[in-house]
């Protein structure tokens, strides 16, 4: 009886912390106080061939058509050739590559075992949220403000939505300033399926003119860093943007994989931050970085508006792959 006891509370304490979930039947391990499993193990284990392309520094993954590509001591991995970036660094443990079990659960098993949303529960209606607004006009480049083109971006992207078939709601029409906590809310009241945030980047300083490419942000997975330079929001706990995890990634992947294959942009990568829009949204939600406007050669792009339309093409795509692989 007591040891029937024991079991169950190590089952339940298993379950709140979550990582053997991710990878069960495998040995773990506590590297820099989280929980890792050897990569060779969880390759074996999912059926896929496994090599050093570097010994020690450089494993590629093959099962069929997946091909994955780590490298230790990095957190960006290329899934089928899209950049995307972990949680957790990959480390080496005596001589045995590691990937921390949080990784598995929100990035690997989000793109090779997506879960279903139920047959009753199709993805209908998307919230589009042109970013700033208002006294807010986020980036500015010599007379050009960003908070504009956003909001081009989404009446485009708000066009080919409802052609594909979705509803379309905005959390502005307008250039109006509205305060980033209720963004997601405007998204939950309409009844919401996905929340896209758009926005386009910049760079400051030396060099920054030449840094260019499409990036795609998802929720940063609780007690995690994030991959932004500002870290917005505590690492210490979840929120309720952290119930989308799985989903957050998926749907992240593919819309970064459609802007890079039809576009052509330098991938950077779907990357992880505690945006605010992103902290709250109770929905699958993204941030969508189009460009730099701080590139001449893609600030010209953004300013077209031939452009801005296979621009919006190229999200649509990602969100009817997402759709189709989630019903």
């Amino acid at each position: 009886m007591k040891r029937a006891l024991v079991l169950i509370l190590v089952w339940i304490h298993l379950l709140a912390v979550g990582a053997p979930s991710a990878a069960p039947g495998l040995p773990h391990s506590a590297l820099f106080g989280s929980d890792y499993v050897g990569i060779e193990d969880w390759a074996r284990a999912n059926r896929f061939q496994i090599s050093w392309l570097t010994r020690n520094q450089e494993l590629k993954l093959i099962r069929g058509g997946t091909a994955l590509l780590l490298a230790v001591d990095s957190r960006r991995i290329s899934y089928n050739g899209i950049n995307v970036w972990l949680a957790e660094p990959v480390s080496l443990h005596n001589g045995s590559a590691q990937i921390a079990t949080v990784d598995i659960a929100t990035v690997l098993n989000a793109l090779l075992y997506p879960t279903k949303n139920p047959a009753s529960r199709r993805i209908k209606t998307i919230s589009l949220d042109p970013g700033h607004g208002g006294k807010d006009p986020g980036n500015q480049v010599n007379r050009q403000q960003e908070k504009n083109y956003n909001l081009l971006l989404a009446r485009e992207l708000r066009t080919q939505l409802l052609k594909a078939g979705f509803k379309v709601t905005l959390t502005r029409e307008n250039d109006s300033f509205i305060e980033l906590p209720t963004r997601p809310e405007l998204a939950k009241r309409s009844g919401a399926d996905l929340f896209l945030s758009l926005h386009f980047n910049a760079v400051r300083g030396a060099g920054g003119a030449a840094v260019a490419g499409a990036e795609v942000y998802c929720m940063t997975p609780a007690k995690t860093s994030s991959t932004n330079a500002r870290g917005e929001g505590s690492s210490s706990g979840s929120y309720p943007g952290n119930r989308s995890d799985p989903k957050n990634l998926l749907l992240g992947y593919h819309v970064q994989r459609s802007l890079v294959s039809r576009l052509g942009m330098e991938d950077r990568g779907v990357r992880r931050a505690r945006f605010a829009v992103l902290r709250t949204a109770e929905m699958p939600a993204i941030l969508i970085e189009g460009g730099f406007m701080t590139n001449p050669i893609e600030s010209k792009k953004i300013y077209n508006p031939a452009y801005r339309r296979q621009l919006a093409q190229a999200i649509v795509n990602g969100v009817v792959s997402y759709k189709r692989i989630m019903e």
